[in-house]
């Protein structure tokens, strides 16, 4: 490891970082997304339309749409 790693981190090191504040939201989601129904999970993709057509971003979306794509992929 050279000395630019150890002071910087490697790129990978780096990348984590830089996410970790998504996936820890993403997370924190998590109990809020198992209390729904199949059919609320659903019907999420209607409402991100809608926040998107309102003018919220991808990226405040983001965590909150991986997190209904989890658990609708867990059941």
């Amino acid at each position: 490891m050279g000395l630019f790693e150890k002071i910087f981190g490697t790129y990978s090191d780096r990348a984590i970082k830089q996410i970790m504040p998504v996936v820890e939201e993403i997370n924190r989601l998590e109990p809020k997304m198992k209390e729904k129904s199949d059919q609320a999970l659903k019907e999420m993709t209607g409402v991100f339309k809608q926040r998107l057509a309102e003018g919220e971003s991808l990226d405040d979306l983001l965590p909150e749409a991986f997190a209904v794509v989890r658990e609708a992929a867990w059941r």
